[in-house]
């Protein structure tokens, strides 16, 4: 994984809990809010694996139940694919837990918090800017009425584009993988549409 990729994703995960005032989040201790970030990855290990255990008994369940009360061959069919899309999701759940710990341990690495903590900082210094900024680019709809995540996402993305020298194709490319990870299929698709006129915005100045 690389520094940058990981920092965005302990940025993001940092400033959904910061304050929502921007003026008080400057005396708020950043290496704090981090580590807490650090925390919610480990706890969401444990969840992850947690819930692809129960997935897991619910494919035994299904295959169980296929063999002693299906009616009929189709009925049986149905419960032995609902079967192996539990395990599938499963297995999936279980893939992502296992990327996490190499997360939480580059997430400690003086490269990874030193980028973080510039998109935080950069972002709380600029956000009336950058929500203006973002504001333009979206078509009917407000920036307040956005979905947390989604609206967090794009604010890092803009802070990259408009004050860290990142290119735009770069910065949009990261947050459509931060909304696949955190939103939905939905929420990446918008994030993209949004992304690409604030490109355009760039270009046109």
């Amino acid at each position: 994984m690389q520094a940058r990729r990981i920092a965005r994703e302990l940025a993001l995960l940092s400033v959904s809990q910061l304050s929502t005032n921007p003026q008080s989040l400057a005396n708020q201790d950043l290496q704090r809010v981090m580590l807490a970030a650090i925390r919610t990855l480990t706890t969401e290990v444990q969840d992850s694996l947690e819930t692809a255990v129960g997935e897991l008994q619910r494919a035994s369940d299904r295959l169980l139940s296929s063999q002693t009360r299906a009616l009929d061959l189709q009925t049986g069919r149905v419960m032995v694919e609902e079967a192996i899309e539990l395990t599938q999701t499963a297995i999936n759940r279980v893939g992502t837990a296992v990327e996490l710990p190499e997360l939480i341990q580059l997430a400690n690495q003086e490269e990874v918090r030193s980028y973080a903590l510039e998109i935080i900082r950069t972002l709380n210094e600029q956000r009336a800017e950058i929500d203006q900024r973002l504001q333009q680019s979206l078509v009917d709809w407000q920036l307040n009425r956005l979905a947390r995540i989604d609206r967090d996402i794009l604010r890092i993305a803009a802070t990259e584009i408009f004050f860290l020298n990142i290119p735009d194709r770069v910065a949009i490319n990261e947050a459509v993988e931060l909304a696949k990870r955190y939103s939905t299929e939905e929420g990446h698709r918008f994030i993209n549409g949004v992304l690409r006129r604030v490109s355009d915005q760039v270009k046109a100045q």
